[in-house]
């Protein structure tokens, strides 16, 4: 990671809503009409807006992710260590901790990426890597900021998908 490099929570979202604070949202209700009947009319207000299922797609949503990111550490970073699986659990519980990360823009530099267990290589200490990844990254940045694509995916093999902005007509 580079001194400029960032990572971001787990943090799954469903039509722009954070999953984690859906569920997070539900228990407090819960909490409070079991302490104060009397507050369930506020809480069937707010809660009377999510539709059917929606509560339970936000806890599988939660889920999948969470264990989406510790098998790919296992798989991955953390494939040859033989504390894999406990680094891998240590690491997701951190990315994955809502009330801790409070929030899907929340940044993790690369400090705090070596403290919650992941290996980090510092980007500067290789000056030739860190110029072809510079490199890519400015073309991306171009591109972006050029053009209507507003998300790219590209594999090694020079096989990308382009999103783009639909442009309208007056």
């Amino acid at each position: 990671m580079g001194k400029e490099s960032n990572l971001g929570p787990i943090d799954p979202q469903l039509a722009g809503i954070p999953a984690h604070g859906v569920v997070q949202e539900f228990k407090r209700a819960v909490r409070e009409i079991k302490k104060d009947p009397a507050k369930i009319v506020l809480w069937q207000k707010i809660i009377g807006q999510y539709r059917p299922t929606f509560l339970g797609q936000c806890e599988n949503a939660i889920r999948w992710s969470n264990e989406f990111v510790e098998q790919q550490l296992k798989a991955g970073m953390f494939a040859n260590r033989p504390d894999r699986n406990a680094r891998a659990k240590k690491v997701t519980k951190a990315l994955s901790n809502y009330p801790q990360n409070k929030s899907h823009d929340r940044h993790f530099d690369s400090d705090a990426c070596k403290k919650m267990g992941l290996i980090i290589m510092d980007l500067e200490s290789d000056p030739t890597l860190q110029d072809l990844v510079l490199t890519v990254h400015h073309c991306y940045m171009n591109f972006l900021m050029n053009t209507l694509a507003y998300k790219i995916i590209e594999n090694q093999n020079g096989i990308a998908l382009i999103k783009n902005l639909q442009a309208t007509a007056k």
